[in-house]
């Protein structure tokens, strides 16, 4: 039998654990309720020796003590922990995590009858041997978690929120499987959140607040008192008295009719009105005027947009003429500011113009030439002009002889 009197855990200046005292023989189920942060991780692992926190107190197993050991002599007493979160070798084989948890010494002899028991009771774990334990879903890795603590052939079985991440199906299957475990003589430590499967397969129960035991009780009891139902169970809803519903006056008359009496249901004829006397009008002799109005009305065609423009001529404002004639004024300023400073060449000589017109086919720049004999025939004897052609037009300048 596992016993704990007086368990003390401190983190720091925090005291997590104080004065927990428990039982659990081999052959039941023990849980353990409480809300999130009220130690229940805690106290596994206290009795595992994994704790990180000090621990004090008493925790003896078949009469040995287990305070203070390291985790892998506390597995040697026959106290065996499934942590939260499982905790498998995802890229080993189901048979390899299963082979490690028979290290043990105690469980090294009887490494194979506990392999076939184990497979007794979970025979999906035979059909996976071979398979990695990652590739498997959540609630078969739970089972090769629970039979890997199962190899080290222990006598109390801890278990830390095994349904966690599980779908109800699966928890409930789960469950079924601790209650198999049970019925091979082992004993099981529970925590768990949910409260109404872990009832359903307990002999007993314990509830833990802010680090204390509040009580201690058979699970049928504890899961019928109010109290816990209402705290963990979400009973409170359940218990409520329903809501009064108030039924129509109609339905609480035939209600309070008695039952030999006949039930006389009086028909009622619906009434109609005309529609002159809902609005207060004759309907009929507004419609005969208005459709004798549209009749009468001459049909109105829309003018133009140029005809009415013509009609009412739209006159020009002062102040858009005065625009107008700046704009104007701006512009001839413009032109004139652009127009070039060069003071205009004079006017070119008959010779000048014969010699334009006769280079006037060639582009590339001409050195300079004499006017030729004839150009200049009439004129003194004995004078010649010269003229150069500036470079890049056709204009000629006289140079002086």
């Amino acid at each position: 039998m596992l016993e704990v009197t007086d368990l003390n855990v401190s983190y720091g200046k925090h005291r997590a654990l104080h004065g927990v005292s428990l039982k659990v023989a081999p052959g039941e189920i023990v849980v353990i309720l409480g809300a999130n942060g009220a130690g229940k991780s805690t106290l596994l692992k206290a009795i595992s020796g994994v704790c990180e926190g000090h621990v004090t107190g008493q925790v003896v197993m078949e009469g040995a003590p287990l305070t203070g050991l390291p985790p892998h002599r506390v597995v040697e007493q026959g106290v065996a922990l499934v942590p939260e979160g499982r905790g498998i070798f995802g890229d080993l084989s189901v048979r390899d995590n299963l082979l490690l948890g028979a290290n043990p010494d105690r469980a090294r002899e009887d490494a194979g009858a506990n392999f076939d028991r184990l497979i007794t009771l979970f025979p999906k774990l035979s059909e996976r041997a071979s398979q990695t334990a990652r590739t498997m879903s959540g609630g078969e890795q739970q089972m090769v978690a629970i039979g890997r603590a199962m190899m080290s052939n222990p006598i109390i079985l801890m278990l830390d929120e095994p349904s966690l991440g599980l779908s109800p199906l699966l928890s409930k299957e789960l469950f079924q499987n601790l209650k198999a475990v049970r019925e091979a003589g082992l004993g099981i430590l529970l925590v768990e959140q949910n409260a109404r499967l872990s009832l359903g397969i307990a002999d007993r129960g314990y509830l833990l607040e802010n680090g204390e035991i509040l009580r201690e009780d058979r699970a049928d009891v504890l899961r019928d008192d109010p109290a816990v139902q209402a705290a963990y169970l979400g009973g409170a809803a359940a218990k409520a008295s329903p809501a009064k519903v108030i039924a129509p006056a109609s339905v609480r008359d035939v209600a309070a009719t008695p039952a030999s009496a006949p039930v006389r249901i009086a028909s009622r004829t619906a009434s109609t009105r005309p529609a002159s006397q809902v609005v207060g009008l004759d309907i009929d002799a507004l419609v005969s005027r208005a459709a004798q109005q549209s009749r009468s009305a001459p049909a109105k065609v829309a003018a133009p947009a140029s005809a009415k423009g013509a009609a009412h001529p739209a006159p020009r404002s002062d102040a858009l003429r005065q625009m107008l004639q700046q704009m104007e004024a701006a512009a001839l300023g413009a032109r004139q500011r652009n127009r070039p400073s060069t003071a205009p060449l004079p006017p070119l000589r008959p010779s000048a113009i014969a010699h334009r017109a006769a280079a006037r086919p060639s582009l590339a720049p001409e050195p300079a030439s004499q006017t030729p004999p004839e150009a200049t025939q009439g004129q003194g004897a004995g004078k010649v002009e010269i003229y150069r052609r500036r470079p890049g037009s056709s204009h000629f300048d006289r140079m002086e002889t």
